[in-house]
């Protein structure tokens, strides 16, 4: 029997996975797709996250991002707020994934091509098709089948709010800041992320379910500079918005994506995943897997609030358009509010 079984491979799953060997546990990963994997991202990493895979000796290499820059569709109006501790990073997914599979393979932790379809718990373990360890972690992303399985998924009655997608694209242009752009429209954002010397990666968050190049029409500015630059097909994500009743079931845990999602909004998907994979680890080895819930709810607390908070007002028709220019009229509050989250 081993010590911890890691269901999905993504970056979160792979952190856990690393966390676990430094702390001596006998870990393996089952997931079923080949590295590197990719999908729809905005690909920005913020301070807290590079600072994370430093800890795990993971080098990603990217493009060294200095803040955050919100700007209207046509690009009027601007508020900055530049990272106080540290740099943030841009940086492609599959890139992430591979240094990371790198750092696993590199301890020695077995990832076996495998799609897990039936968790059974018992008093001292855990069965996943026939695979027996003492704890599972189920890291296997926003519509987590283990979630699901476990009855742990929340489905609230009548949506408050209107489901969010998420778009991604990218193009083949020289970056034209070292700044991750944020542009407002009314019904949509678009996120421009640098990631090399010739690529800028463009996500769109929306509530419309449109094509890709309709999205980005809204953004007069954004599509005459991208006119002439060469593309990559689009991939999506959604809705983003899932909800979890706990992040803890017996001797199963939760992360990343599948610990519970509220919006991509202010870019902290990957940062809380990297940061609560080493918390669940902790908990595991104090033998005190139910303080992870407790230790999950403070990590993401700012998340939550903050993004909830945005969330809200872009969806209220009179308080959407004064986003941008409210973060330009008080920018010591954008500032702040910004490295709270980095």
């Amino acid at each position: 029997m081993i010590d911890l079984l890691v269901v999905g491979g993504g970056p979160a799953g792979l952190a856990t996975a690393i966390h676990g060997a430094l702390a001596g546990l006998d870990v393996v990963v089952a997931e079923p797709r080949p590295a590197p994997v990719d999908k729809a991202c905005g690909e920005g990493l913020m301070p807290g996250a590079v600072r994370a895979l430093d800890a795990l000796d993971v080098e990603v290499t990217g493009w060294p991002l200095r803040g955050i820059r919100y700007a209207d569709a046509v690009g009027e109006r601007r508020a900055e707020a530049v990272f106080r501790a540290g740099h943030g990073l841009g940086a492609r997914r599959t890139v992430l994934h591979e240094a990371l599979t790198a750092r696993v393979a590199q301890l020695g932790v077995p990832v076996i091509r495998h799609r897990v379809r039936q968790v059974i718990q018992h008093d001292t373990h855990v069965t996943a098709d026939g695979m027996a360890a003492r704890y599972l972690v189920a890291a296997d992303g926003l519509h987590s089948p283990t979630r699901r399985a476990l009855g742990l998924s929340v489905r609230p009655a009548a949506p408050r709010q209107p489901s969010r997608y998420g778009l991604r694209r990218h193009y083949a242009i020289e970056p034209w800041s070292d700044l991750v752009e944020v542009h407002w429209s009314a019904a949509c954002e678009a996120y421009v992320t640098p990631l090399s010397p010739r690529q800028v990666g463009i996500a769109v968050l929306t509530s419309e379910q449109l094509p890709y190049d309709a999205q980005l029409a809204r953004f007069p500015l954004l599509a005459t500079r991208l006119a002439e630059a060469g593309r990559t097909p689009v991939r999506g994500a959604g809705p983003l918005r899932q909800q979890a009743r706990s992040r803890v079931a017996g001797r199963v845990l939760f992360v990343g994506d599948a610990a519970g999602y509220v919006d991509a909004l202010t870019g902290e998907g990957l940062t809380l995943a990297l940061t609560a994979a080493a918390e669940l680890v902790r908990c595991l080895r104090e033998g005190r897997p139910q303080a992870y819930e407790r230790a999950w709810c403070r990590l993401s607390r700012n998340y939550r609030l903050l993004t909830r908070s945005l969330l809200w007002a872009r969806n209220q028709p009179r308080l959407a358009p004064l986003i941008t220019p409210a973060a330009a009229r008080f920018p010591g509050l954008f500032q702040h509010t910004v490295n709270l989250l980095a």
